[in-house]
């Protein structure tokens, strides 16, 4: 047994470059398992840099000094911060206000829906089964926002230690990650020189591998933070013509989704359906958003995606699901932003190390 696991580490892991590789993935997701919460401020902000990187080098093409491009381009950040929080933030929380003022009779009409059920469908369904669930339904309900309402009078009266570590996190994070991403641009080449003076010099593979990984995720990044403020803010014009109440919160949700490929889409069909019927019932005006966010969905899918992303390296639908669940269960909201980057650095991965097999074998028989 001691031998067959020698002869499998000698035949896939002698080459050191493919040490040196699995051992600066080992550290990365090491330190970010470990470490990941004491550094998060880090990690965002070179999250942000790195998405902003590309405007500034887009500047740079321009033949703008860098320490301009990055002072404009920093200044536009902060710029966008302010008017997301002035004018963005209130708009959000007043429909979300109205959303929970509006949710008792919602749920009122749900339940003659649900109610009228037996009369249309008698051979499917009964009237006491039908009363037996919305009872149990209505119970676990009632218990659920019993519980969280109590939560949350908790947690606003009770001025603990707590909520001033909650105030200070806030106020670090308000101040430290703009500074570290100021200052990410502004020393990047320096930031990498530093790091770099770490790494032994024969690291080909690992930096064929990052270089490829690297213009993989900032195509794929880059394009779908375009994707979605595209499809936000189509979304927004089109329900706001409508006249379909909750524009600002639905639209944004429809924008996000897009983070999440395939399931996104079909998820945002449920709430913008419900938002729908209990504005209008079944009517042509329900017809129409259904119509209009169907056309919005495939004309992302199919004109969008490969205009901003034909960058990227085409996975299997599979695969991405795949990424989606796994890194998704991992990392939460972070990790289904970076789960397709993440599967091409799995993709690259294999690549190489299937390559770096063949041309052993290769120069092997000869």
């Amino acid at each position: 047994m001691i031998q067959i696991m020698r002869n499998w580490l000698n035949r896939y892991f002698a080459d050191p470059q493919v040490v040196i590789l699995g051992f600066l993935l080992l550290f990365g997701f090491v330190l970010i398992f470990i470490l990941g919460n004491m550094l998060m401020p880090v990690f965002i902000s070179i999250v942000i840099a790195y998405l902003l990187e590309g405007m500034v080098a887009g500047l740079q093409h321009l033949r703008m000094p860098r320490m301009a491009a990055v002072l404009l381009v920093f200044i536009f950040f902060i710029a966008c911060i302010v008017v997301s929080l002035i004018v963005l933030l209130p708009m959000l929380s007043g429909q979300i206000g109205d959303l929970l003022q509006k949710m008792p009779s919602m749920i009122e009409k749900g339940q003659e829906l649900l109610m009228s059920l037996p009369e249309r469908y008698p051979d499917y369904i009964s009237k006491q089964e039908l009363k037996d669930f919305v009872d149990s339904l209505s119970t676990e309900l009632t218990g659920l926002v019993k519980s969280k309402l109590t939560k949350l009078v908790q947690s606003v009266f009770s001025f603990t230690l707590d909520s001033v570590r909650s105030i200070i996190t806030i106020l670090v994070y308000l101040i430290l990650v703009p500074l570290m991403i100021f200052f990410f641009l502004k020393d990047k080449e320096k930031i990498l020189k530093w790091l770099t003076g770490f790494l032994p010099e024969n690291r080909g593979l690992a930096s064929e591998v990052f270089e490829e990984v690297n213009r993989q995720t900032g195509n794929y990044v880059r394009g779908k933070l375009w994707e979605i403020l595209i499809v936000w803010g189509v979304t927004y014009v089109v329900f706001k013509l409508l006249t379909l109440d909750f524009t600002m919160l639905l639209s944004l949700f429809v924008g996000l989704s897009v983070i999440v490929p395939y399931i996104g889409a079909t998820v945002m069909f449920f709430p913008t359906a419900m938002i729908a019927y209990f504005q209008w019932g079944w009517g042509s005006e329900f017809a129409y958003v259904m119509i209009a966010l169907a056309i919005i969905q495939a004309l992302d899918g199919n004109l969008l995606v490969p205009l901003l992303l034909s960058g990227v390296v085409n996975l299997h639908p599979v695969a991405i699901i795949l990424a989606i669940l796994l890194f998704g269960g991992l990392w939460g909201i972070w990790g289904l932003f970076f789960a397709i980057p993440l599967a091409t650095l799995v993709h690259a991965l294999i690549k190489a190390w299937f390559n770096k097999r063949m041309e052993a074998k290769y120069y092997g028989s000869d």
